[in-house]
């Protein structure tokens, strides 16, 4: 779609008929975004807290014995939500991140900013939101896995936790032009996001838009509500490297405490292990049409505890048998697909599973407990990582636990860390 068509879409989602009216943007963009989690309220116009954590990691030597590490990370999290005016509204948000490991290369302090927002939002009427600026795009039903979430690729500078809301949370939004629209019971939202750099720059202080904005891109996404208990988002995404992509996202309450989702993404698309090897062969056709999925059932109970399961399927990653022969392959190749699959926050393989269990107020008032177990269902590799988290007025102290298992170049049992546990603290200025 050329940029121009765009850009009229843009903006018929602002100048479009509405069929009701009183809801504030907040509405809109929770309409727009259908994210599990969500940013913690901002007391006033500014939220600012500063993170401070220590820990000790195991780190795979390859065939020698596993070494350990001590860590150190100092953090910055800044959010500037400001209301300038009845109808403009700012945001700016940034997180500065100083990190220490003892076995790194002369165990230097390593520096990195993440900007990640910042950005203008007009809303002349309630039902109706023009902004343009940096913005962090999240769509999505699922916790593990999103196949829908497309502005995801090359947005994390600093990942800091396995956890998926830190992950989608403090990422690096994307320049674009956004408007949208409301109707009684649904929403439709248009975005152009066009090239701004060339190539990404891992610069301690870059802005870094050749990560997310190296080509134009645009999205298109509806919503309606078809029943109390049933609202889909469907969702056109356009890339100049790939054809159009559909999306579909769909929730529905099954009953008071159980809640089905569903996340689906397909289009033509060339497979992961082509974009990581184009040399190699059979590759040249490799242009068919695959399906993403992620789908599953949370549970809530009366004493606040959340149970998800979910199934995921990713048709671009490679099969089990893809899988073997390319970890028996050349180490070159191996490397390569490995950061495809990182660059992209894509499966490494065709299945896998996903559990996330929280309890709020476990045991005693304050205290949040959290699980995460990640399982490739094609190599029985697997992610653990635990939480307990206690809240204070403007304090917050956490332990966190994390182990990786598998066989040596399989999915989880590859990665340097074998085991980490760390000790946080953060405070809320």
């Amino acid at each position: 779609m050329r940029a121009t068509a765009l850009m009229a879409i843009l903006w018929l989602t602002c100048a479009a008929p509405v069929f009701a009216a009183g809801s504030a943007e907040d509405d809109a963009l929770d309409l727009a975004d259908a994210t599990p989690e969500s940013i913690k309220a901002v007391a006033g116009d500014w939220r600012v807290f500063t993170e401070l954590s220590a820990g000790q990691v195991s780190l795979r030597q390859g065939g020698a014995a596993n070494t350990t590490a001590d860590t150190q990370r100092l953090s910055l999290d800044v959010l500037l939500d400001k209301q300038i005016s009845p109808t403009l509204r700012g945001v700016f948000s940034d997180r500065l991140d100083k990190s220490r490991q003892s076995e790194a290369p002369g165990g230097s302090v390593q520096t990195l900013n993440t900007f990640k927002e910042a950005y203008l939002s007009w809303q002349p009427q309630n039902d109706r939101v023009l902004g343009g600026g940096r913005i962090n795009v999240r769509y999505g039903t699922a916790m593990g896995y999103n196949p829908t979430d497309y502005f995801r690729e090359g947005a994390n500078r600093s990942i800091i936790s396995v956890d998926p809301n830190s992950i989608r949370e403090n990422r690096m939004g994307t320049v674009m032009l956004r408007g949208q629209t409301l109707w009684q019971g649904g929403s439709l939202t248009a975005l152009y996001a066009p090239k701004v750099a060339d190539a990404p720059d891992d610069g301690d202080w870059s802005a870094d838009f050749g990560s997310t904005n190296n080509r134009n891109r645009w999205l298109l996404a509806v919503s309606h509500q078809l029943a109390d208990n049933l609202n889909p988002q469907m969702v056109l995404y356009g890339d100049q490297r790939q054809p159009v992509q559909l999306g579909l996202n769909l929730a529905a309450l099954i009953n008071d405490a159980m809640l089905a989702h569903l996340e689906w993404s397909g289009g033509r698309a060339k497979s992961l292990l082509a974009q990581a090897l184009p040399w190699a062969p059979g590759v040249a056709q490799d242009e068919v049409f695959r399906n993403r999925l992620a789908a599953g059932l949370t549970y809530t109970s009366a004493s606040k505890m959340s149970v998800a399961l979910e199934y995921h399927y990713n048709g671009a990653a490679v099969d089990e048998a893809q899988w073997s022969a390319l970890r028996s392959d050349s180490l070159l190749s191996y490397g390569s697909y490995r950061q495809v699959v990182q660059e992209q926050l894509e499966l490494t393989t065709r299945h896998a599973a996903f559990v996330r269990a929280t309890w709020q107020d476990a045991l005693v008032n304050k205290l949040d407990l959290a699980a995460m177990l990640r399982f490739n269902l094609d190599d029985s590799s697997h992610l653990a990582w635990l939480e307990a988290r206690y809240r204070l007025n403007r304090a917050e102290v956490a332990l966190q636990w994390q182990l990786a298992s598998g066989d040596a170049l399989s999915d989880f049992g590859a990665l340097a860390q074998r085991r980490n546990i760390q000790a946080l603290f953060r405070y809320y200025f």
